[in-house]
């Protein structure tokens, strides 16, 4: 499962299979800087009817072809392209609303590219982040040991409060598993971050993935007092067990 190129940052093209994938979120967007930089600042604005949490910033990240893209693409269209995507440039995004308790979370969600060369470009946007889905592949033993240069780094960029949850992707190939399932839950435990496998191609665990996020994200922009605090841990393992018992991995 290989990343999709998407709209980098100062990168003026589009691969044409990203485009295919995006047609309708990347319809009438220009491939310039200047409108990169409109929906960077509408990002941090927000916007629209009703009560709402203005677009907070979701980043993926991981080493290259532990399928971000593919990820992505499965949360925004419910769909997944099998052998579609090549190695991710730059940065790429689209915009997501997720309903949570009658509040509409604007999440804008970043696909980063996972090659060392590109790392320095990821760096600079860890300090916007409010949140960050890092992958690793369980059928991939590097992308797990990169793992703990990832948090690493997230560690020195990011901001302290930054929502952290790793993402054992690719599920859907437990015959070619290489790590265990036990191995992601002890390295999370370790960095006390959430943890869940996720299948791109299955959507197992993809929209869970991201609604937990953007559950963490509303009760620290709006927390009623008379509200009990949202405990991301808590609310997983509570849907885990939930879709164990329907049936589900």
């Amino acid at each position: 499962m290989k990343n999709s190129t998407q709209k980098g940052l100062g990168d003026p093209g589009i691969n044409q299979t990203f485009r295919a994938a995006y047609t309708q979120k990347q319809t009438g967007k220009s491939n310039n800087r200047k409108n990169q930089t409109k929906q960077e600042k509408l990002a941090r604005r927000g916007g629209g009817r009703g009560a709402h949490v203005r677009r907070p910033l979701t980043i993926l990240v991981g080493d290259s072809g532990v399928g971000k893209t593919s990820l992505l693409v499965q949360f925004d269209q419910g769909k997944f392209i099998p052998g579609s995507f090549s190695a991710t440039v730059g940065i790429g995004f689209t915009n997501k609303v997720v309903p949570v308790d009658n509040v509409k979370v604007k999440l804008q969600i970043w696909d980063t590219a996972g090659q060392e060369r590109f790392r320095s470009v990821t760096h600079a946007y860890y300090r916007d982040a409010h949140a960050l889905l890092l992958l690793y592949d369980i059928t991939s033993k590097s992308s797990f040991d990169n793992i703990r240069a990832w948090l690493t780094e997230i560690h020195e960029y990011a901001q302290s409060d930054v929502v952290i949850m790793l993402l054992g992707n690719k599920a859907d190939m437990n015959s070619d598993r290489t790590i265990r399932r036990e191995e992601g839950e002890r390295l999370a435990r370790e960095y006390s971050v959430p943890f869940m496998e996720t299948s791109a191609k299955t959507g197992v665990n993809v929209e869970l993935a991201f609604t937990a996020v953007a559950k963490e994200l509303k009760s620290r922009a709006i927390q009623h007092p008379s509200e009990p605090k949202f405990k991301i841990h808590e609310y997983i393992e509570a849907q885990k067990e939930k879709s164990s018992c329907c049936g589900f991995f």
